[in-house]
């Protein structure tokens, strides 16, 4: 499978959130619980900032297989960024987040960030599995974080430094 990494166009926004309805829909460990509307996840690319990054991954036929952004966080530094990346059911392990990786951790650098934040659900093995390949390290564990219906998971936030 040829893959490949460009920068995310407003018409992409349909099939990206088919996508995330997707793995929510089969119940995977993202910490999103609810299928979101297209409207609302437009709305997180146009409240996008200069210092944001939106990256998609197609495959040879022209089929949305994966995106990730990464973008400033009120709870962060001004220094860091918060990233999240998703990948199309049944494409996992081929190299895609590692792609997508790629070119969002140039974009950071390039916008001046010094480090790159993952908070992953702590049962979310595939998750924390990538983000341990990608070079990101725990810089806290937080056993008591719950999701919105009340179930408690736990988080590991992971670090990135540029």
């Amino acid at each position: 499978m040829n893959i490949t990494i460009r920068p995310l166009q407003m018409s992409d926004i349909r099939l990206m959130t088919e996508l995330l309805n997707e793995i929510i829909e089969i119940g995977g460990t993202t910490a999103y619980l609810n299928p979101l509307p297209e409207a609302e996840l437009a709305s997180w690319v146009a409240r996008g900032t200069e210092r944001a990054s939106w990256t998609i991954a197609e495959d040879d036929t022209g089929k949305l297989v994966g995106f990730q952004w990464a973008e400033p966080h009120a709870l962060l530094p001004p220094e860091a960024a918060s990233i999240a990346t998703f990948v199309r059911v049944g494409v996992v392990g081929r190299g895609i987040g590692k792609r997508l990786f790629a070119e969002t951790s140039k974009h950071m650098k390039r916008f001046g960030f010094e480090w790159i934040n993952a908070s992953i659900r702590s049962d979310n093995d595939s998750g924390l599995r990538y983000y341990a390949k990608m070079g990101f390290k725990d810089w806290k564990v937080d056993p008591d974080a719950m999701l919105s219906d009340g179930r408690i998971t736990g988080k590991h936030h992971k670090r990135y430094d540029l």
